[in-house]
């Protein structure tokens, strides 16, 4: 009887066993799914404090200490920091909150010039600089994966610091990165409740940090859209004052077909052109090349031309409009900067035409040729200097004029090195031989017609080949 009630109840004892084993095992799972749970409640809770952050408009310096303030509080550490990589290859902490350990020994020196321990130790945080392969910090620079230190005294890596309240228990460290955007280490020290970092917090300073390297991202790329917003507007209109300079018509003078042709390789070009009056039977015509681009140089483009303007109408020499539109500009010109510019004077009385060149492109005159009827294409070269390359007495010293004669049916192209030096897609340039070569089968259509002629030779050899420089052409025609 009493073997029959051993088997029973060893019988009941094998049943429980089992049951005993499952309900323990649902327990550890319901805790881990608890923990899972907080994990990403915490982690939802630092999405909504990025977001906020980003909505906020903050600055980098303050998203940054946002980071570490969210980190603190989802981790439950006593203190955190962010570091980033410098110029030249080494670490620096750019945000920090509580007093979290130096990377180094502290300077004993130092610590009396503040006046609070948490403030010394931002201090020093931001201010050392450490290689990228050196401590905790460097291991997850070089690796990419983060750093679990749960007992940081049998680490050789930590520092210890003689000052108790710096004295590291625990370390965690993970890298900001986002797809291939390396944007840093975070690093949180020391829980509140004085027990090492286990494996759940490091995962969940792991889901932290991708979301830090997400809102950084974003931030970065937000401030890019902000900033090419105000690029553009600003190239907008600089765009449209430029436009507003440039002649809107060409003058009417009988005896003369004026065409001009203004296309910037950029929103805001360098080149200028100008055409006008000076007399009823004399006109004044400028071309020039502004050396840079985008907005420095159009307004510095703007200056030239007005300054022209007041100056051309005082010389009846263009050498004489030259050298004092060289003293004029001296001051507007900073360290590097220079134009070069031709400036002519087509004459119809005299029939002649009289330029200056201050280092420009030669003119090209287009002539019939009398006993064969043939174009006749050359250069015309004169001596002079990019203006404000050199001082005033040299300038006037080089500069000078020359006239050639401007007979019905002759033609004057002025043009820039855009237009010349147009590459084709093997780098061979468009090259001032074809210029007058377009020229000499186009010399009897009117100015339009021949600068429209012109262009197309341009694009027809320069293909597929992107506009590199501004292209520039005015076309003066004796009728």
């Amino acid at each position: 009887m009493f073997l029959v009630f051993l088997g029973i109840l060893f019988g009941a004892l094998a049943m429980l066993v089992p049951l005993y084993r499952a309900q323990k095992q649902v327990a550890r799972l319901e805790e881990e799914k608890q923990q899972v749970e907080q994990e990403r409640e915490l982690v939802v809770d630092f999405m909504h404090h990025m977001v906020e952050a980003l909505g906020e408009g903050l600055t980098q310096d303050e998203l940054r200490q946002r980071i570490v303030h969210a980190a603190i509080l989802c981790s439950g550490s006593l203190s955190a920091a962010l570091f980033e990589r410098t110029g030249d290859g080494n670490m620096r902490g750019v945000a920090v909150e509580g007093l979290f350990p130096p990377h180094r020994p502290l300077p004993p020196a130092a610590r009396e010039k503040l006046t609070t321990r948490a403030k010394f130790i931002e201090q020093v945080l931001r201010s050392e600089s450490f290689p990228d392969n050196e401590g905790v910090v460097g291991a997850v620079v070089q690796t990419g994966k983060g750093q679990l230190i749960a007992d940081a005294a049998a680490d050789d890596r930590i520092v210890r610091h003689e000052d108790a309240s710096l004295k590291v228990r625990s370390v965690i460290a993970v890298p900001l990165q986002f797809r291939d955007e390396f944007f840093g280490v975070l690093a949180v020290a020391n829980s509140t409740d004085g027990s090492p970092f286990t494996g759940t917090d490091f995962s969940l300073m792991q889901s932290l940090a991708e979301q830090a390297a997400l809102a950084l991202h974003n931030a970065r790329f937000l401030n890019y859209q902000i900033e090419k917003k105000q690029i553009d507007l600003d190239l907008s209109l600089a765009s449209g004052i430029q436009q507003m300079l440039l002649p809107d018509a060409m003058p009417e003078i009988d005896g003369l077909d004026i065409d001009a042709r203004y296309t910037p390789a950029q929103k805001v070009g360098g080149d200028l052109y100008d055409v006008f009056a000076l007399s009823p039977r004399r006109i004044g015509v400028a071309v020039a090349d502004v050396s840079g681009k985008g907005i420095p140089a159009s307004l510095l483009m703007a200056i030239c031309r007005t300054s022209l303007r007041q100056i051309a109408p005082r010389h009846d020499s263009p050498a004489k409009t030259l050298t004092e539109l060289n003293r004029s500009l001296g001051g507007n010109l900073s360290n590097g900067m220079f134009i070069t510019m031709l400036y002519a004077v087509v004459d119809l009385d005299a029939g002649s035409v009289t330029f200056a060149r201050a280092g420009h492109e030669l003119p090209l005159l287009s002539r019939r040729n009398a006993l064969t009827g043939v174009p006749d294409e050359s250069y015309v070269g004169s001596e002079g200097m990019s203006l404000g390359m050199v001082p005033d007495e040299i300038f006037a010293e080089v500069i000078e004029d020359r006239t050639e004669l401007f007979a019905s049916g002759d033609f004057l192209i002025l043009y820039t090195d855009g237009i010349t030096e147009a590459p084709n897609e093997e780098e061979k340039e468009f090259s001032n031989s074809r210029l007058a070569d377009t020229v000499r089968t186009l010399h009897s259509r009117t100015a339009k017609e021949l600068n429209d002629g012109i262009l197309e030779s341009v694009h027809r050899f320069t293909g597929n080949e992107p506009q590199r420089d501004d292209f520039t052409l005015v076309a003066v025609k004796r009728t």
